[in-house]
């Protein structure tokens, strides 16, 4: 009945941020809200939504390992089993604003992380925990991120194309997975816009009490299977007596990243590593500044089995995507490389179980 529950959770947990998403930009469109602000803002908030949604009622509960380890753990399975599937099935090419911004910031989110949860290092006889204070911070992070994004996108807006992942002919299931990074690449693909008339026709295909309708839902549906998913994990991990640290990093971090690891490899089946690496770079961006801020403003993080070396970990692996960025003169991540990075993957999560 655990595994059941932790099943059903997820599976609503997914249907419920897609029902979420698309309610809310047709909400916002109604109102007039331009597409590529929806795109930077709900959208995109969509893609992490189980995360947010597992994170967030771990902290409500008490189960704050869970909570933090729902984040380190996504955020090795994002960028080591993700990236070097993806890279596997087809090389990832690395922009030149992959390699001067969001690579870089993604160093920066999980430079700020170990500074938050080194509260022992800094001050002695200080609790390690992420603060009510920590999580403001990584909040404002998320604003000043979120403001750069939509800026870089109103560079792009006044164009007579729009890019691809903002025109009204982008799917939406694919501009729900593209992630932060591809609203801000510098050279975006490029498709001729909709004239107006197609526009306002697509917008009303849908009527304003089912839109509201599927907004609404769609939260009940992540609260409820955030719930679920949870109460199966726990019960796993005491029935098995596995620590809700180890559960968290494997099977719940695992889980809320399924989402991410099937847009990847269909982006990347479909040759459009962009989207790929876009989906992922976003998406350990807001696991950190947004996840683990909201999270922490709620309930203060303990950082229970959570150590310095997993910290590492995730810098390491954050570290190990700059490397790649700045060192190797193709600028892609080759399959060779994406083999050492599941193989990287692998390792942790047998130090982790043994440790």
């Amino acid at each position: 009945m655990d595994i059941l529950y932790l099943l059903v959770g997820l599976v609503l947990i997914i249907f419920a941020a897609n029902f979420m998403t698309d309610g809310a930009s047709g909400i916002a469109a109604r109102f007039g809200v331009s597409e590529f602000i929806v795109g930077v803002t709900v959208v995109a908030v969509g893609t992490s939504s189980p995360e947010l949604v597992v994170s967030l009622l771990s902290a409500l509960r008490g189960e704050t390992a869970i909570a933090l380890g729902n984040v380190v753990g996504s955020n090795m399975f994002n960028t080591l089993v993700i990236v070097g599937i993806t890279a596997i099935i087809m090389p990832l090419s690395l922009t030149a604003d992959n390699i001067r911004k969001d690579i870089p910031f993604g160093v920066l989110a999980t430079i700020v992380l170990l500074i938050c949860a080194s509260d022992n290092i800094l001050a002695d006889g200080a609790t390690p925990e992420i603060s009510r204070s920590d999580g403001l911070l990584m909040l404002c992070f998320f604003v000043i991120f979120l403001a750069y994004t939509i800026f870089s996108a109103a560079d792009v807006k006044g164009s007579k194309k729009v890019p691809a992942a903002l025109s009204p002919q982008y799917s939406q299931a694919t501009a729900e997975k593209s992630g932060f990074a591809d609203f801000i690449n510098p050279k975006p693909i490029y498709v001729e816009s909709a004239p107006a008339a197609a526009v306002g026709k697509e917008k009303k295909e849908k009527k304003l009490w089912m839109l509201i309708i599927m907004t609404v839902g769609g939260l009940a549906g992540l609260v409820l299977g955030g719930d679920l998913f949870l109460d199966g994990a726990v019960a796993i991990a005491r029935r098995f007596g596995i620590g809700d640290t180890v559960i968290a990093v494997t099977i719940v971090a695992g889980g809320t990243s399924l989402p991410e690891l099937a847009a990847s490899i269909t982006a990347a089946v479909k040759h459009k590593p962009g989207i790929a690496l876009g989906n992922i770079l976003g998406s350990n961006i807001l696991n950190i500044f947004l996840v683990l801020g909201a999270s922490a403003s709620v309930a203060p993080l303990q950082m229970g089995d959570i150590g310095p070396m997993d910290l590492l970990a995730v810098f390491a692996a954050a570290l190990l995507m700059f490397i790649a960025a700045f060192t190797f003169k193709s600028k892609k991540i080759d399959r060779a490389e994406g083999v050492i990075f599941v193989l990287l993957y692998i390792a942790y999560i047998v130090w982790v179980v043994i440790r």
